[in-house]
Parts: C-alpha cells; structure tokens; sequence
C-alpha cells in the first residue's frame, strides 16, 4: 500500500537523489561536452554515484511503501556508507593534487583497447594525451573537481544520515 504524505526523511533522499545526479551529470558533461579527460582516480570516483543513486531510489520507493518501512533506515545508512566512501576518495584524490602524499603508480587516465594496426597506433601517438592525477586540469573558488565531489559527498553523506535517523 502506498503511504501519502511527506516526512524529513523523504525529503533528505529527494534532496540527495536531485544532488548526487547533478553531480555525476556535471561530470560526464565536463568529460563529453568540454573535453576534460578523467584521470583514474577521477574515474574511481564515479563509482559511488552509480551505487548511491540506485541506492537512493530504492530508500523513496521504501519510504513511498507502508511495506518498505523496515528498509528506510538501512538503505539511508547504506547512502550515507557509500558517500563517506566516495568523500574519502574524493579527499585522497585532493590531497594528490596538492601533493600532500603521493598517488598511484599507475594514474595515466582513460584505458582503450588499442589501435588496429601499427600504422594507426603511430597516429594515436600524435593526438594521445596522458593525463594525471597530481593535477587539477580545473579549479573554482580554489577546488579541483576532486575537492568539488568531496564537498558533495560530504553532503551526500549527510543526507544519507539523516534519512537514516529514526527521529522526525
């Protein structure tokens, strides 16, 4: 049976749904529409979007639900685990980039399945661009797009909190 009606709860999760898809919208647009090549961390940082926001859909669909009930506070806390999982990635990713520790090894961006023959991997070689993970290619008001998902994140993280809390 569908419950009709509005509590905080659905309302941290409405919130949360409309952010984290701005989010990874924003990310795809500035990789699709304006060029920016993500690095691997950058891409590692996806991951939690495509998780929380099922995650998210199945926390209103459970608080739309008289019988989902019992599933509100666990989805909430999942949302919440998920972006604090995504805020620490989104700091590691930061801390890189202001060379507070070292990155991985291997951070050299977009992984491709190769050229056809050698003639075309010649070619590739003109136009290939590794990108990093120690810099930020972007910054507003002094934050790369790592420093941007973990502000989100952490708001994400909170929403998820509060959707989880058993109080009104």
């Amino acid at each position: 049976m569908l419950r009709i009606g509005y509590d905080r709860r659905e309302g941290a999760l409405s919130v949360a749904l409309a952010l984290a898809f701005f989010a990874i919208s924003a990310a795809w647009f500035f990789e699709l529409a304006l060029g920016y090549i993500p690095c691997k961390l950058c891409l590692w940082q996806r991951w939690p979007y495509y998780l929380g926001i099922p995650l998210i859909v199945l926390g209103l669909v459970a608080h739309a639900r008289e019988e989902g009930a019992s599933l509100r506070r666990p989805l909430g806390a999942l949302v919440a685990l998920t972006f604090a999982g995504s805020l620490a990635l989104g700091l590691y990713h930061a801390g890189v980039e202001w060379k507070f520790w070292a990155g991985p090894a291997d951070c050299g961006g977009r992984i491709f399945s190769g050229p056809a023959s050698a003639l075309d991997f010649a070619k590739s070689l003109d136009t290939a661009r590794a990108v990093s993970c120690t810099s930020a290619p972007w910054r507003f008001v002094g934050l790369s797009f790592a420093g941007w998902n973990a502000a989100i994140s952490l708001l994400l993280m909170l929403l998820g909190l509060r959707a989880a809390s058993s109080r009104m």
